[in-house]
């Protein structure tokens, strides 16, 4: 009888978290890699003094944080500007797409590093970054 008490009181309390446990709201899959992405857009093309520039808007990557969208904004052959059309509502994601953005000015491709903290907003970014580099073609 001594023990008895022990062993029921350890075990409830190792059911609660699984009595607490509430599921993401995405029921499919979790892995970005096993659902297919959304094409691009097609590019929209502006000219003007002798500038052509084309705003494309990315693939929606669905992340386990949220969807990712870029949108991107060509002068000529060089990336003049990045812009975010979907993006998870996460502290680390909000601190990251900045750092995003700037390196992607730089290095006027999607082979940027991924930031620290937000790997798979950084992933999710680089793919719809690229589809949409892609796209423009």
């Amino acid at each position: 009888m001594k023990r008895a008490i022990p062993v029921l009181v350890l075990s409830v309390a190792g059911l609660i978290p699984v009595w607490r446990y509430a599921p993401s709201p995405d029921t499919g899959s979790s892995s970005s890699a096993s659902q297919p992405a959304a094409p691009a857009s097609t590019p929209s093309v502006s000219s003007s003094g002798g500038t052509t520039t084309t705003v494309v808007s990315g693939s929606t990557i669905d992340t386990e944080k949220g969807p990712v969208q870029v949108e991107v904004t060509f002068d000529g052959d060089e990336i003049a500007s990045v812009r975010m059309l979907q993006q998870p509502n996460h502290p680390q994601t909000t601190a990251a797409v900045p750092k995003l953005i700037q390196e992607t000015l730089q290095a006027q491709s999607a082979d940027i590093d991924t930031v620290s903290g937000a790997t798979i907003t950084s992933d999710g970014y680089k793919e719809s970054l690229q589809a949409a580099i892609d796209a423009r073609g």
